[in-house]
């Protein structure tokens, strides 16, 4: 029989426990609402900007920019990885570089040259070090709350680095958030960015189709071109920020759905505790009992 006393300080080490867990839970999940609030905003930006792109497009404007052309062929390739700096939830950060790590096969084996890997979030950077897969760039400042400022720089590096031919193409690893309940771990090209009215899944109605009319006469100011010079690098820009927003209200799900668990795993340990240290404790009280019973008998003989 186990020793009452062991099992009961091991059953308060888990107590312990299962109080961190559930205040990690609550914080994630306040982090999650606040995360997912921005997210929502951030895609019906994304959607709206679309929707213009497709007007242009739909307005017999002659498209031509950099980011839209399509390379003859990949010679280089360069892939950005979104992961947590912390760790406590779940497969979230496996899930993603496994997969980071399959799709460098293939654009290595596409390409015939080395893939540029850049990671943002410590477990990523440790996750790689681990296989062996150098990095290049590591980005460590993003928390549940990224900020667009830092987005944009290392946007418009991507951007300066893709106008210059130093890359072909640039892939996203992420963890895409779909519905609170499914959150899938996908890669995006995100450059080139493709047609104009090519109709993404995340395009809106154009807006002659919201007005109910068959065709719109559009009046570009100052120009269509310099409208087009905008609006191309900014779909770039929410698309990846929208990507990073994705991957933190990802995060904030997968860390509450693992404290939880956790917690539930807590309860089910205390409990089965607590039933051994019981009939340990009685056990004990019996042979106490006994003894006592044992000794009065021997004193009486």
């Amino acid at each position: 029989m186990a020793n009452p006393r062991v099992l009961d300080k091991r059953r308060k080490s888990i107590r312990n426990i299962k109080k961190i867990t559930r205040t990690m839970e609550l914080i994630a999940t306040a982090r999650f609402k606040r995360a997912m609030d921005r997210a929502t905003a951030a895609s019906d930006y994304t959607r709206r900007i679309a929707g213009v792109v497709s007007d242009l497009a739909n307005a017999g404007l002659e498209v031509s920019h950099p980011l839209l052309n399509q390379r003859e062929t990949t010679n280089r390739a360069r892939m950005l990885v979104l992961t947590a700096n912390r760790g406590l939830c779940g497969g979230y950060n496996g899930n993603v570089i496994r997969l980071a790590v399959a799709q460098r096969k293939l654009l290595t084996e596409l390409t015939s040259n080395e893939v540029i890997l850049d990671v943002a979030g410590k477990r990523g950077e440790t996750g790689f070090k681990f296989r062996n897969v150098p990095t290049t760039n590591r980005y460590l400042q993003f928390d549940d709350r990224p900020a667009y400022d830092d987005v944009e720089q290392i946007a418009n590096e991507y951007l300066l680095q893709y106008e210059a031919g130093e890359i072909d193409r640039l892939d996203v690893v992420y963890t895409q958030f779909v519905t609170s309940a499914r959150q899938v771990a996908v890669y995006e090209t995100l450059l080139p960015l493709g047609s104009l009215g090519g109709g993404s899944p995340t395009s809106s109605p154009s807006l002659a189709k919201l007005e109910g009319k068959q065709t719109l006469i559009y009046q570009f100011i100052p120009s269509a071109e310099s409208i087009l010079e905008e609006i191309v690098p900014m779909s770039f820009k929410v698309k990846l920020f929208k990507c990073f927003l994705d991957a933190a209200v990802s995060e904030q799900i997968a860390r509450m759905v693992a404290m939880k668990n956790a917690t539930e795993s807590a309860n089910e340990m205390i409990g089965m505790l607590s039933r051994t240290y019981n009939r340990a404790r009685q056990s004990q009280i019996t042979n106490q009992i006994m003894e006592i019973i044992g000794g009065v008998e021997a004193m009486d003989g």
